[in-house]
């Protein structure tokens, strides 16, 4: 039996935000902290980067100075108890320093493209999460089909009354969109 990297092994009160920061950055790249809990992350699939990395190109394009996008980093939602998760892309304010952690108030826009293993963090968990953070925008990309050509992306809004997202609509084909960027995209073009 193989014993446990001592970075995983908790004190009860779970990882806190100060041991997270002190954990080699090769091993924060396929974790995410849940309630101070350590979830590791399977490295995505070819498709799924694929997908990420094309979707982020476009939205770079169209966000302006303002805005700029990231794909793959840390965003603290809470400290206590930590919560920080690793979406796939994040348009965030453009003049946040480098070095500076990204939160919430940062963001306009978080996009997850949803894998196998990860359909009920994706549908369900990250969403609240980060609608409960303030985030205003929030993008699920999915195959609708087990034809990987056919994508769909589902568009919430974040409901000020509520504090929960509502539907912003799904498209399929081709994506027109005026919030929180404006930009056309072939989703065809993503895979």
């Amino acid at each position: 039996m193989t014993a446990l990297p001592d970075w995983m092994v908790l004190p009860p009160e779970g990882l806190t935000a100060e041991r997270y920061e002190a954990l080699p950055e090769d091993v924060c790249r396929r974790v995410e902290i849940v309630d101070g809990a350590i979830v590791v992350n399977a490295a995505p699939r070819r498709l799924h980067q694929l997908i990420a990395r094309r979707l982020a190109n476009v939205l770079e394009e169209s966000c302006g100075t303002g805005l700029a996008v990231a794909t793959d980093v840390d965003l603290r939602l809470r400290d206590i108890p930590l919560l920080n998760r690793r979406p796939d892309i994040v348009v965030y304010d453009s003049t946040l320093p480098d070095d500076a952690l990204l939160r919430p108030q940062h963001c306009h826009l978080v996009v997850e493209v949803m894998s196998p293993g990860s359909v009920t963090t994706d549908q369900t968990d990250k969403p609240a999460e980060y609608a409960t953070a303030g985030i205003e925008h929030f993008w699920r990309v999915e195959n609708v089909h087990e034809d990987a050509a056919k994508l769909a992306v589902f568009r919430y809004r974040l409901d000020p009354t509520t504090g929960s997202y509502a539907s912003a609509g799904v498209s399929t084909g081709t994506m027109v969109v005026d919030h929180p960027v404006t930009v056309t995209i072939d989703l065809g073009e993503l895979v």
